[in-house]
């Protein structure tokens, strides 16, 4: 029997490869995944204007086919309109839907609160006039922001980036800002999981980004409690 230990439904931002797969790949046994997409492409912030009603339309879709779980991924479209529209937005497809309903972003601000988090250093592949939109919406949850800054590289081609640029971008950032509890890297388009235990190893930090954190939020809810060692503190701890 497929999903005989539960189903999740991802509500993806874009039809780039690589973050469902990752996703997947960190599913036990008897966890069934069931995509549905926006279809971002440019990652502007008028494209994540535009995604709120797709993303109603994509969980109802979810709902019929009886998910656990509907998880909004893509953190952007929620940071932009702040904390408690976050809050309000999911509590409103789940009573519209009647099916559990998270956004990404609301699973982040709960991991960073249990791992002890206070202080934060983000990076992220999104141009800097929204980085500070990025960084007040950590500050709205009560975290203080160190720096929340953008690499330079085409929204199209984030996949591509090297983890070791990844890696070397991340670690300077951290250490030019003078540190925090957490390294906070945005986004699921890069492919940064390698670079997430030497991180930690090496600047002494929790570092989180949204497949471990969506990974996390799905096994708590369905009950599940089976660490995954080598991408991080709380893949491994399951908090």
């Amino acid at each position: 029997m497929y999903g005989w230990r539960g189903t999740i439904g991802l509500v993806k931002p874009t039809f780039r490869a690589g973050p469902l797969e990752a996703f997947i790949r960190f599913m036990p046994d008897g966890v069934c995944v069931v995509p549905r997409y926006i279809g971002i492409r440019a990652g502007t912030e008028k494209e994540f204007e535009d995604t709120l009603a797709i993303a109603d339309q994509r969980v109802s879709e979810l709902a019929e086919l009886k998910v656990d779980l509907a998880l909004l991924q893509g953190a952007p479209p929620y940071m932009l309109r702040g904390v408690e529209f976050d809050k309000d937005y999911t509590r409103g497809l789940e009573k519209k839907h009647g099916i559990s309903v998270m956004s990404t972003t609301m699973v982040q601000i709960q991991a960073l609160k249990l791992l002890g988090v206070k202080s934060l250093v983000g990076l992220t592949y999104f141009r800097d006039d929204l980085n500070p939109k990025f960084a007040n919406f950590f500050e709205q949850a009560g975290f203080k922001v160190m720096a929340m800054k953008g690499v330079d590289v085409p929204f199209s081609d984030v996949g591509k980036m090297p983890v070791e640029e990844i890696y070397a971008k991340a670690k300077k950032l951290f250490l030019d800002s003078g540190g925090g509890d957490c390294l906070y890297l945005l986004g699921a388009g890069w492919d940064c999981l390698a670079a997430i235990a030497p991180l930690e190893r090496d600047l002494d930090t929790v570092v989180l980004t949204n497949v471990p954190a969506d990974v996390w939020a799905s096994l708590k809810h369905l009950s599940i409690h089976e660490p995954i060692e080598g991408f991080g503190r709380l893949l491994a701890e399951l908090p």
